[in-house]
């Protein structure tokens, strides 16, 4: 039975339009209603509201919590307060910003894949037998050559290995050569860096176990078992004294 809404339709088309072609237009407005009610009721905030200026600020504020309890290692925190941002600002900018926080968080506790060194497909510099994750405490970075804002990091990386290094503080920096990439590139931006740790190149398979989705990353390994998980500016003194 044609509905009221497509009654005026149905007669503009008398004698030249078929059933079939009326029950077409029909449906097709069927779907559209359907599809502008989903997107009514689809949650933008909290409670399905859409997010109020005052829920963009508390979450934004809680999101600020969140980075620093995870700077400080305080990862329970960290998650507590994750878990209520996604509870009570879903739809907020900051809850959707917090995607790489949870992606970082997901990795903390996990064991580093005993068989690590056998992922790796080249050393530029340095070898297996310089690098040890299941003793000590080892900070991989997670880079490539092209990429602007891991060559700014290198400088405070150099520090960070010469201020620790003597306190048993290990670092290797792992790249799968990509887009514009060569291994003589990386080789040569050791030498121009004059780079002190151990460099190879990764089959992608570590990148993909520490939730690597944006370069640079980093990771701080203990005894075997990721510490922590971020940017390596993100890295802190404090951090790094307490798990060395």
């Amino acid at each position: 039975m044609i509905s009221p809404r497509l009654a005026v339709l149905a007669v503009a088309l008398t004698g030249c339009a078929t059933a079939d072609r009326v029950k077409n237009l029909e449906d097709r407005v069927d779907a559209l209603e359907k599809k502008v009610d989903q997107l009514k009721a689809a949650p933008a905030g909290k409670g399905g509201k859409k997010a109020t200026s005052a829920d963009e600020a508390a979450a934004n504020e809680l999101y600020g919590e969140i980075s620093k309890a995870v700077g400080a290692g305080d990862y329970d925190t960290a998650k507590k307060k994750l878990a209520e941002l996604d509870q009570k600002y879903a739809g907020t900018t900051a809850a959707k910003r917090a995607g790489k926080l949870r992606a970082e968080l997901k990795v903390i506790g996990k064991e580093v894949p005993s068989d690590w060194a056998g992922k790796i497909d080249e050393w530029y510099q340095g070898s297996a037998s310089d690098v040890d994750l299941t003793k000590g405490t080892t900070l991989i970075v997670f880079w490539e050559v092209w990429c602007p804002h891991c060559r700014r990091e290198v400088p405070k990386l150099k520090d960070t290995y010469e201020k620790y290094h003597g306190k048993g503080l290990g670092v290797v920096g792992l790249t799968r050569i990509t887009k514009s990439a060569t291994p003589e590139k990386v080789r040569d931006f050791i030498k121009e860096q004059e780079i002190p740790y151990p460099i190879a190149k990764e089959n992608g398979e570590l990148a993909s176990y520490f939730n690597v989705s944006g370069i640079p990353a980093a990771a701080l390994v203990k005894d075997g078992k990721i510490v922590w998980r971020g940017h390596p500016a993100r890295l802190t003194d404090e951090l790094l004294t307490k798990n060395l």
